[in-house]
């Protein structure tokens, strides 16, 4: 009798033993902590919300993708005075500058010419083999002064505070997000540099957009019109609009 009462004590003891392992194994696997993801912090509610505020609905242009000499045509100096251009940004020797929306690099050469070896020209595109062609007709011209950057549709991937004047010729139409890209254009200016557009009158799809348009969604990135011009092709269809960024 009293070995079958010390064996069912030791029966019962083993199972108290074993329930208790069991227990403290299961604790352990389940309470691992987990990798769920929290609720998005406030900055990044806001960011999201800034970027949804700054999105443009109306038609652009599809970007050109033809023969690049269609822009090299000799009547084009004339029509559209790029010296001239440059004077109203305050482009000068050892300025620093940006093309966006480069294509074949017209004004990109004329910039580098004019800021020499002791300036830059960052020439922008989206399109790769356009910043190819640039590339080898700076390396023909001996144009050491030029760097080619593959940009992105809402954002030029210029340097912060790097340049001091911003050309976008012929170009703005077809931007389908141009308050973002104007704001990271804005991040890379230095203080009193000039963004100058270049466009012609439209309705966004006909290779043009009202100038209108264009200075309203300028003032929401955050720049102030200081002049506009109409001597490029003085047709009443081109113009030529300066912004200063606004502190």
């Amino acid at each position: 009798m009293l070995r079958s009462f010390d064996d069912f004590l030791l029966h019962n003891l083993l199972f108290l033993l074993a329930t208790i392992a069991l227990g403290c194994a299961t604790t352990q696997y389940t309470g691992r902590p987990t990798t769920a993801a929290g609720p998005p912090s406030p900055a990044v509610i806001v960011e999201n919300a800034q970027e949804q505020s700054d999105a443009i609905n109306r038609p652009t242009s599809n970007p050109y993708t033809g023969d690049l000499s269609i822009f090299e045509d000799p009547k084009r100096d004339e029509k559209l005075q790029p010296n001239r251009i440059m004077d109203i940004l305050g482009v000068k020797e050892g300025s620093s500058v940006a093309d966006i929306g480069a294509g074949s690099g017209w004004f990109t050469v004329r910039a580098a010419w004019r800021v020499g070896n002791a300036g830059f020209v960052y020439s922008v595109d989206i399109n790769r083999d356009y910043l190819d062609y640039i590339e080898k007709r700076a390396k023909r011209e001996n144009l050491a002064n030029i760097r080619t950057i593959l940009g992105k549709e809402d954002d030029p991937l210029l340097p912060e505070k790097s340049v001091d004047a911003v050309l976008l010729l012929k170009t703005y139409h077809e931007i389908a997000q141009p308050i973002r890209l104007l704001k990271r254009t804005r991040v890379a200016m230095r203080a009193g540099a000039l963004l100058g557009i270049i466009d012609r009158n439209g309705k966004g799809d006909d290779h043009g957009l009202n100038k209108e348009v264009v200075i309203k969604e300028a003032e929401r990135a955050g720049f102030a019109l200081v002049n506009q011009y109409d001597f490029v092709k003085p047709d009443n269809v081109d113009y030529f609009l300066v912004f200063r960024a606004l502190p």
